[in-house]
């Protein structure tokens, strides 16, 4: 079997995380890296790999099988696109766009060139997430009524400055949304709402933030799905104790559990058990090349994702919280009392409004179609 020859279009940041996955296929002989592209200078770029700034000149010398773009969000459209049109296949980071208008232009540009895009929800390839799925359609958790998910972490300073968009809801006039809930919880909300098949039919949230920046770094989110299903995220970028990014659903026969990076999973009346099989989406997209195999993240499943990304965009601007309620160690910066208030909102289905908090900020009622 032919390595399938890779190139990356954001060389650097999150990049680094594509090289190291590609560094393993190719012990394997599933992949190879080549070529980079990056405006900025690559670091530790490989002596045996083209580094391009163009990455128009990198495609049309390189001719790769699969093209990884790692770059801003509101690139990633034009940039998917001279992708598909040199005829490539595209692993598309997360969030792919982020309103409808540019999900509809990405299947389109799909469509045309009959080439294949991969989003890049890491989620979306939990076999763990799989078997829950199964389950609730099967009904072991007998009527679904709520899916909620808790993430606590911590960003610093020096995340919110490495790039001209950390922070920013817009950038020269083009919405970025580098918020906790569009990008570092990305994953946390494809989760929750991949759980059960239905669409956003509306989007409330609660959001602030514990330093000058433009964005929320904590944030309470309910979806509202068609059929009555709500989902509750709930989740900080200044955590006072490390939260993966927990999900539980909420059934009539009980409740299920699952533990998204480690794969565990737990269902009614059963331990925990850790559910085996991951691959990485760019394997997967891979194994589609070579033999069909169905892809584990298309944008059709990603279509409600940029729903409630758009609806986001029409929200007022998160609340700083009073410093009085943040402590500072550094760069770091925590929201004391902020793990409890998220537990008690997931468990209750409730935004930071509804429930007693020890600050209080509120932005309530974006219709998902707004």
């Amino acid at each position: 079997m032919r390595a399938a020859t890779v190139a990356l279009v954001g060389a650097n940041g999150h990049g680094l995380h594509h090289r190291r996955v590609l560094a393993g296929l190719a012990e394997r002989g599933v992949a190879r890296l080549a070529g980079l592209a990056d405006p900025a200078p690559v670091v530790d770029a490989p002596a045996d790999v083209p580094v391009f700034t163009d990455h128009r000149a990198m495609l049309e010398r390189i001719r790769p099988d699969v093209v990884i773009v790692c770059t801003p969000p509101h690139t990633h459209l034009a940039l998917a696109r001279d992708v598909l049109r040199a005829g490539a296949d595209l692993l598309l980071e997360k969030p792919p766009v982020l309103d409808r208008d540019e999900h509809d232009a990405l299947v389109a540009a799909r469509d045309g060139t009959r080439r294949a895009v991969q989003i890049g929800f890491q989620a979306l390839a939990s076999p763990a997430l799989t078997r829950l799925r199964a389950a609730v359609a099967a009904g072991a958790l007998g009527a679904v009524r709520q899916v909620s998910v808790v993430g606590a972490w911590q960003r610093d300073d020096a995340y919110w400055g490495r790039s001209a968009w950390s922070g920013r809801r817009v950038l020269g006039g083009r919405p970025t949304l580098d918020g906790a809930l569009a990008n570092p919880f990305a994953h946390a909300v494809m989760q929750a709402l991949a759980v059960v098949d239905a669409e956003p039919t509306g989007v409330e949230v609660s959001w602030l933030r514990v330093r000058p920046i433009e964005v929320e770094d904590t944030a309470t989110l309910r979806v509202t799905l068609a059929g009555g299903v709500r989902v509750l995220v709930a989740v900080t970028l200044a955590g006072e104790e490390f939260v993966d990014g927990d999900l539980t659903v909420y059934g009539s026969h009980g409740r299920a559990e699952l533990t998204f990076r480690d794969d565990l999973l737990r269902l009614p009346g059963g331990p925990a058990e850790p559910v085996p099989g991951r691959i990485t989406l760019l394997e997967n997209l891979i194994e589609h090349r070579r033999a069909g195999v169905p892809l584990l993240a298309p944008p059709e499943r990603t279509a409600g994702f940029t729903a409630v990304v758009e609806a986001l965009r029409t929200a007022p601007a998160p609340v700083e919280v009073a410093g009085a309620a943040v402590s500072v160690d550094g760069g770091t910066r925590v929201l004391r009392g902020v793990n409890g208030a998220l537990r008690r909102c997931a468990e209750a289905g409730a935004l930071f409004d509804e429930v007693p908090v020890p600050w209080s900020a509120t932005v309530r009622g974006v219709p998902a179609n707004s």
